[in-house]
């Protein structure tokens, strides 16, 4: 029987214009995807900012293998099973000191509406009931569940879903069109932080649980923080009795060189949210890292029983934490923390060359992250990075594109040959755009 190609009803896709020219991707090794064809496609966006160290490694697949075969699933409610333990402990091994305490989820978007509900839980716990205002920050992105869209900041993400969650304010962007081609973090913008200080003076720092953000912007278009700036949120934060949460989906697992953001800015949060490379992708899996202290409030103030009435069938799934014991073990044989460090600046070289290619208006970079801005057309916002979205893979390329923003984030085992092409088709396609 054909497959129906309407069956599936693609996430964030245009899938009548899908439906019309169908891609499809069959196989992956390494840097590259395979087409039905053989055609091979460079992934210059490790997938979706997940295959960190790069796609259908051996060691992964064989440990999912194993623990299929010995416990498929066992549910973690009343219940423990020793491998979710484990990944927990390893986790712990690898995060700031304080956050030691796990809380597995599925996906992003579910760490964050976790991470959300642990800071008004701790809120309540200690006594400070009237904290219920979650703040966000525009242009963030902070997964599709109801609590990550009320703090997230992008507008086409929250407005046919209604009013959302009451009380969600944002700070402003750290975005600065005045600067660009700015390498690593701006010079300036520090006092963007301060922001914090009028929304706390508008609303009472006594209404306020949490801020969220990402310590790096990603699918907003590639934000790198001001120097400074997130250093002053975690001052404001604490003076004020604000939980800090930092949601490093994107940005955990070497992405920026070490292990979090928080490691390489050196500014702890009190949550930190994670998926994408904690399981290298092959298994949905995310988690929230929580310090110790959080927890302690919220068991303390509890009656007999459970602390927390939140969960989900498969937290800490056997499969996924087998898959996340082997890619930190992988990352880990292989240095891969160490090598993107090494790549980073390769890598900036090579994506600002991109400057004064046809439709470039600004490139941005940190680690082994870039943004390319290019100019829209005019009444058609965004349809030129998806024409080069498809010419780039056509052309053998994968990257990601938001708005008029391409995204590269390649897969920490990509060779400075394997940069040089990237940044190569990328910028034949440019030129040859209209």
């Amino acid at each position: 029987m054909r497959n129906d190609l309407t069956a599936f009803w693609m996430p964030f896709t245009g899938n009548r214009s899908f439906h019309a020219r169908p891609r499809f991707l069959e196989r992956a090794e390494g840097m590259h995807y395979f087409r039905g064809d053989g055609s091979s496609v460079l992934d210059g966006t490790s997938g979706l900012w997940c295959v960190n160290a790069g796609h259908c490694r051996k060691p992964i697949a064989e440990a999912i293998a194993k623990q299929a075969a010995q416990l498929d699933f066992a549910p973690t409610f009343q219940v423990g099973h020793p491998i979710a333990v484990e990944f927990a402990t390893r986790l712990t091994e690898i995060l700031p000191a304080t956050l030691n305490r796990i809380f597995f989820t599925n996906s992003g978007s579910e760490a964050v509406d976790t991470a959300l509900k642990i800071a008004l839980a701790y809120q309540r716990a200690i006594g400070q009931e009237s904290r219920t205002r979650l703040i966000g920050r525009m242009r963030g992105y902070h997964g599709v569940g109801f609590g990550g869209i009320s703090v997230g900041g992008i507008e086409n993400n929250r407005r046919a879903f209604g009013p959302l969650l009451p009380g969600a304010d944002h700070l402003r962007h750290t975005y600065n069109p005045d600067v660009s081609y700015q390498r690593g973090q701006p010079h300036e913008g520090a006092d963007l932080a301060d922001d914090l200080e009028r929304l706390i003076a508008l609303h009472g720092e006594d209404t306020i649980a949490a801020v969220i953000v990402e310590p790096l912007a990603g699918s907003t278009g590639v934000l790198p923080p001001p120097k400074g700036y997130l250093e002053r949120l975690r001052e404001i934060t604490r003076q004020h009795g604000i939980l800090l949460i930092f949601d490093e989906v994107i940005t955990a697992f070497g992405r920026l060189g070490v292990a979090t953001a928080a490691e390489l800015f050196n500014v702890t949060p009190d949550l930190l949210t994670m998926a994408k490379g904690l399981t290298n992708a092959a298994v949905p899996m995310g988690a929230v890292a929580v310090c110790e202290s959080i927890q302690a409030a919220i068991f303390k103030a509890a009656d007999p029983g459970i602390e927390l009435f939140h969960g989900y069938t498969y937290s800490g799934h056997p499969l996924a934490a087998a898959a996340g014991l082997a890619s930190l073990d992988l990352f880990a044989s292989e240095g891969l923390f160490a090598r993107a460090a090494a790549l980073s600046q390769p890598f900036e070289d090579a994506v600002h060359n991109l400057r004064g290619v046809n439709h470039v208006r600004d490139v941005r970079n940190l680690g082994l992250v870039a943004g390319i801005e290019l100019d829209p057309r005019q009444d058609e916002p965004g349809a030129r990075a998806l024409e080069a979205f498809h010419a780039c893979l056509d052309a053998g390329l994968l990257i990601r594109v938001t708005g008029d923003i391409i995204a590269l984030s390649p897969p920490l085992i990509v060779s400075l040959d394997q940069i040089d092409e990237i940044v190569s088709k990328l910028k034949a396609v440019l030129t040859a755009l209209r």
